[in-house]
């Protein structure tokens, strides 16, 4: 069986590499994770009253926008609308449970689109399909999908083009006919190159679904390497994860993955193609919480030595020790090394000081020279076959960066 081509739009998704997650509605006025409405039985329209206190005034998107592009994102994914079915745009009379109708007065996503071009990000809306506020979801679900589609509409033709879609929701239903086929065909006419995802949750991770999806996803679990042979169109990978155990701001949640981890994930992503959507909840009138801008700015400063190996490098057989792997960019290969050795006396450097010689397996191209991205130094190397065994020399006193990457050029 063959392997379909990634057209061009998918082969540009691919080659963004991260992409900043944020999770903001009315919940985050509560501080207790985006689901507080469902998982609190609260009231509906007792619920509906944090409408009136949604200023957003700390909500900036240009600082948003600077500080996803300084973590080295390339794409931003926001919450249009969550599952409590308060929308962030313009709902252009659909409602008036909407962001230009509460004390901000504002269409934020309108803001947040703009901040994105004018910096270069590509913009990509999430939009629920499950929807709490909605009494046609439950009781009259083919007026529900025509909102629904309403909704979309409007996203599709007033804010120019964008990177694409993101629906969760599907699954609260899983026997109902969501009517897939009119609603990405919506898409298709306005933004014919929008990539179209939508999540298939914690329990089917990597699942295809309609065939207009471009995108899987992998929800809190890593991703693993796609069969794409036999498949009529090829398909991308995301992995999106929270830096903490919510998506959406909680106040008392203080169980922050290390940004070791958090880089580890990406790099994880990258061995097997996937894109790393990293998701942050902004506190309760849109600024980013001190915890998660350091973590950005922590990834950041790896990108910074690193970033062209995410962006560029693509899957690449060969097998390494413990964790290591190599990606490859036409002529460049990237060794990928996992807590590398640091040289420095033994009194004061924490953690391993060894630095030697690791294998690659399965390495079919032959190598000419072999250096550290972040310091240009030249490492020693032996290659027979397809075996490459390179001499990785320590990190100096000074430097730890967790994953170290070493840029080969072929022959």
């Amino acid at each position: 069986m063959s392997t379909p081509i990634a057209p061009p739009y998918i082969r540009n998704y691919e080659q963004l590499g991260l992409g900043l997650f944020v999770h903001w509605g009315l919940y985050s006025q509560l501080g207790r994770g985006e689901w507080v409405y469902d998982m609190e039985k609260m009231n509906m329209q007792e619920y509906q009253k944090l409408k009136e206190h949604f200023t957003a005034k700390d909500f900036d998107a240009e600082d948003l926008v600077l500080t996803a592009k300084k973590a080295g994102c390339r794409y931003i994914t926001l919450t249009t609308r969550h599952h409590e079915g308060f929308s962030l745009y313009d709902t252009c009379g659909l409602n008036i449970f909407d962001a230009p109708h509460s004390p901000a007065k504002r269409d934020l996503v309108l803001e947040f689109v703009e901040s994105c071009r004018r910096h270069d990000i590509l913009p990509f809306f999430y939009h629920t399909t499950l929807d709490w506020y909605q009494p046609d979801f439950e009781h009259n679900f083919d007026a529900y999908l025509a909102y629904l589609r309403r909704s979309i509409e409007i996203l599709c033709t007033r804010y120019g083009r964008i990177g694409g879609f993101w629906f969760d929701g599907n699954w609260s239903k899983p026997d109902a006919n969501w009517q897939e086929e009119a609603l990405y065909a919506t898409i298709r006419h306005y933004q014919p190159e929008a990539i179209i995802v939508n999540n298939t949750g914690l329990s089917a991770l990597g699942e295809t679904g309609n065939p207009e999806i471009d995108v899987v996803t992998f929800e809190q679990g890593q991703p693993t390497p796609l069969n794409r042979e036999g498949m009529s169109k090829y398909v991308a990978a995301e992995m999106c994860q929270t830096m903490n155990d919510h998506w959406g701001y909680a106040k008392q949640d203080l169980h922050f993955k290390s940004p070791k981890e958090l880089i580890e994930t990406l790099c994880h992503c990258r061995k097997v193609g996937a894109n790393y959507l990293l998701n942050i909840g902004p506190d309760a009138q849109g600024g980013i919480p001190l915890m998660s801008r350091a973590m950005l700015e922590t990834i950041g400063d790896w990108m910074h030595y690193f970033g062209e190996a995410i962006y560029n490098g693509r899957p690449y057989p060969a097998s390494g020790i413990g964790k290591n792997f190599i990606l490859r960019h036409e002529k460049t290969l990237y060794l990928f090394v996992f807590d590398p050795g640091r040289r420095g006396n033994e009194n004061v450097t924490v953690g391993t000081s060894y630095s030697g010689s690791y294998a690659f397996g399965n390495v079919k191209d032959a190598v000419s020279s072999i250096q550290w991205m972040d310091n240009g130094e030249p490492l020693d190397f032996v290659q027979k076959g397809k075996m490459l065994c390179v001499d990785f020399s320590g990190q100096d006193y000074g430097k730890s960066f967790g994953v170290r990457v070493a840029k080969a050029q072929l022959a």
